[in-house]
């Protein structure tokens, strides 16, 4: 940041006059979803210049969703991921809200300290909210001191508690969304399979479950999708699976 003033214009919002509002999300894009909550904790936060937010479902912090709302401020997300310590890194592994009031009388955290100081900045806290196996975290950042219980208290840790309830049902509903398209492509495929099955039956001489059994068992040794078999059985009615049928048929039996 070339100019602590420059880089992270100072803004400060009055309080909220009535109802905070619910942040704005994107299902379709939760990285959206993340900036333009990073945007509303900066403009509705007294005293904050600048806003991180990120967000976890699983597999190594850096493999998170990341928005903030000056690009100077990426750096000093990278610098927690790849010291595995700071803020974010601790309230995501402590699941409470953590930070430094002050960070030139702050010995922890060495890197992100010496690089958000050399943004010119004196406070952050990061706020954590989990939901099921989504966490979204939320650092406020000061150019001035601030007490931790301040940041804990402000308008940006409603937000937070909103927004991580919004994104979970989300997940929740494309995950719901997800599922009803795979059950409706079972519906689809369920004849094309039954027939598959009836070719299978006639060709070894077995009964229609130790038919779908050998069709399922191909399907994962194949890595192919149980309906595109089918398929491909119906089509040619068997001929030329013959073998590849007997041979899969042993296999099962040996084990």
């Amino acid at each position: 940041m070339p100019d602590r003033c420059d880089a992270m214009p100072f803004e400060s919002a009055p309080m909220f006059p009535g109802p905070e509002p619910e942040p704005a999300l994107d299902a379709a894009s939760p990285a959206r979803s993340l900036a333009r909550l990073a945007e509303q904790v900066v403009r509705s936060t007294p005293g904050c210049c600048g806003a991180t937010a990120t967000a976890h479902t699983g597999g190594g912090p850096a493999e998170g969703t990341t928005a903030v709302t000056h690009p100077d401020l990426s750096e000093l997300v990278a610098v927690q991921w790849e010291d595995g310590d700071g803020p974010v890194p601790q309230a995501l592994r402590t699941g409470r809200p953590a930070g430094s009031e002050d960070l030139l009388l702050d010995d922890r955290w060495p890197g992100y300290r010496a690089r958000a100081l050399e943004m010119g900045l004196r406070s952050g806290a990061a706020l954590p909210y989990r939901r099921g196996d989504l966490t979204l975290t939320l650092t406020v950042h000061g150019f001035r001191p601030r007490p931790l219980e301040e940041t804990v208290r402000c308008p940006a840790a409603l937000l937070g508690d909103l927004a991580a309830t919004g994104l979970a049902r989300d997940r929740r509903h494309r995950a719901a969304l997800a599922e009803a398209e795979q059950l409706r492509g079972a519906l689809r495929s369920r004849p094309v399979v039954d027939q598959a099955c009836g070719i299978v039956m006639h060709v070894l001489g077995c009964d229609a479950q130790e038919a779908f059994a050998l069709l399922r068992g191909i399907s994962q040794h194949t890595n192919r999708k149980l309906s595109d078999l089918a398929g491909a059985l119906v089509r040619t009615r068997g001929h030329g699976m013959e073998q590849e049928l007997q041979r899969f048929s042993e296999l099962s039996r040996r084990h």
